[in-house]
């Protein structure tokens, strides 16, 4: 690009126009007011604050404590076996449901939680019970329509 074919440019680099109100290029900061002591330098102690010395060798730090509950000393019944066994044998949906439950009151009973516990075993025994009454009326029924069944084919 060649400088000579814009009017306003040159070949020198030009310094842009003087600042009103500020210092110039090389002047440095105005002198401090009377009153006022040097301004800090980087790394030091800044303004209010002052040097410590040297900490000791040996910092005593003092534990974390936590504090949980273990498991209970006599676990709620769980029905995990009865759940398992309604699930597969009985009403899988209400057997699902159950074993939930059933997951739910063991995870209580390791965690301590005995009213969690309780209420999540009640509701499981609920369930299994539900879904045994249904699987063994599904099975009853069933055993009954294929005895009519027969009785009419004859």
């Amino acid at each position: 690009m060649d400088p000579s074919a814009h009017p306003g440019w040159t070949d020198e680099k030009a310094s842009p126009p003087p600042y009103e109100g500020y210092p110039q290029h090389g002047q440095g900061y105005p002198p401090q007011a009377p009153g006022y002591g040097s301004m800090p330098q980087y790394g030091g102690a800044g303004y209010g604050q002052q040097q410590y010395p040297g900490q000791p060798g040996v910092v005593n730090v003092q534990p974390t404590v936590y504090v949980s509950r273990g498991p209970l000393a006599n676990p709620v019944n769980d029905y995990l076996g009865y759940s398992i066994f309604t699930m597969l044998c009985c009403c899988l949906p209400l057997g699902i449901a159950a074993l939930i439950y059933s997951i739910s009151a063991r995870e209580a009973n390791h965690a301590g939680d005995q009213i969690a516990a309780e209420r999540s075993s009640r509701t499981a025994r609920t369930l299994n019970h539900v879904a045994l009454g249904i699987g063994i009326g599904v099975i009853i029924l069933t055993i009954i329509y294929f005895a009519v069944m027969m009785s009419l084919m004859q």
